[in-house]
């Protein structure tokens, strides 16, 4: 079937719609925009520990050579903001926070569900594609602003003027030839909210993020121990930090995701922190299962808990970080025992 240009795209575009995607838009499949800055920042060492970033990254910010005869890549977004998270009362346990977009299911199997779906329909017309959804060689954000489904904040987010930076991205290359999207302008101005409210200071300057400082690199890619020197600053974050999203303007446009699965499990904000640290690991996957918190399993995810504690527990959480102290895996022991140290020595002073 062999459509023209134009009217293959509002195919797709309408299909896209239809499968739940709230934007779609086409860039043209060349070398990323910012592939030189991209290089630097890998230079500087950036990245910290995410090796995949810098394998082959010559081929990461030009999709022609992920796919051989690329002419476009379609562009999609996804809303996925669910509101405030429920308020805790005074008095009550200590609750740690989880970025918005880990609340629900992960988004990769409903997204990839999208793709497939869009895939046989350019498949039919005649294209070879390659799609991803943040797992593969595809300089996702920079493709996005080309394709215009939003600009680039200081905070290095992509901004769109009614999903503000609440939305997942996903890429699709193919070899089909069509009609291409207009950037959209930077509307950021002069404001730096951004900046000014990361906690670690990771981004470094407008449009540069050093991820070594980053709390969502240091409580979901890094795998080691978190650095003493960012562990008061995580706060009661266990797993990524919304601080510098929160703080944008444009947020203030932002509705909630007609996609249900996103929606927040008891678990992800509303449960004490000292609960987790009972989980062995049949109960942590059985409680994360199809949660993108599963990714940093048992270890990750409770050495963040304990780091929490330490910031924001009480008395009360003293036994369960001392059990915790004891747990087979150094990892959780050290960061119990540093939790358990921080609240004594607040009790002390108090």
């Amino acid at each position: 079937m062999n459509l023209p240009p134009a009217k293959l795209k509002q195919g797709l575009i309408a299909k896209a719609t239809a499968v739940g995607f709230d934007l779609c838009r086409v860039a043209p499949a060349v070398q990323a925009p910012h592939a030189e800055a991209f290089h630097a920042w890998l230079r500087e060492g950036g990245h910290g520990s995410m090796a995949w970033m810098a394998r082959d990254p010559e081929r990461r910010a030009d999709p022609r050579r992920v796919l051989p005869d690329a002419r476009s890549v379609v562009v999609l977004a996804l809303n996925y903001w669910q509101g405030a998270p429920p308020a805790t009362r005074p008095g009550e346990p200590a609750v740690g926070r989880v970025a918005r977009y880990a609340w629900g299911d992960d988004y990769h199997d409903l997204i990839g569900d999208g793709l497939r779906t869009l895939d046989a329909f350019l498949a039919a017309h005649g294209g070879a594609q390659k799609s991803y959804v943040d797992t593969g060689p595809v300089l996702e954000r920079d493709v996005a602003a080309l394709a215009g489904i939003g600009w680039h904040g200081k905070s290095t987010m992509l901004l769109h003027p009614r999903l503000g930076t609440w939305f997942f991205l996903a890429a699709i290359l193919t070899t089909l030839e069509l009609p291409s999207d207009d950037p959209l302008p930077d509307r950021c101005g002069s404001c730096t909210r951004c900046i000014a409210a990361c906690p670690t200071n990771a981004i470094t300057a407008a449009h540069h993020l050093d991820a070594r400082r980053c709390i969502s690199y240091l409580t979901i890619e890094n795998k080691g121990p978190i650095p003493e020197e960012f562990r008061a600053a995580m706060g009661d974050r266990i797993y990524g930090c919304d601080d510098c999203l929160d703080a944008c303007p444009w947020n203030r446009f932002a509705a909630v995701s007609r996609e249900a699965t996103f929606a927040a499990r008891p678990h992800t904000t509303a449960w004490p922190l000292r609960d987790f640290l009972a989980l062995d690991d049949d109960a942590f996957r059985k409680l994360f299962r199809n949660s993108p918190i599963k990714r940093i399993k048992r270890r990750g995810f409770l050495r963040n808990v304990c780091v929490a504690l330490g910031n924001v527990g009480t008395a009360a959480d003293l036994p369960a970080l001392e059990q915790a102290a004891a747990d087979p895996e150094p990892l959780i022991g050290e960061h119990a025992r540093w939790a358990s140290s921080r609240i004594r020595n607040r009790l002390h002073k108090g």
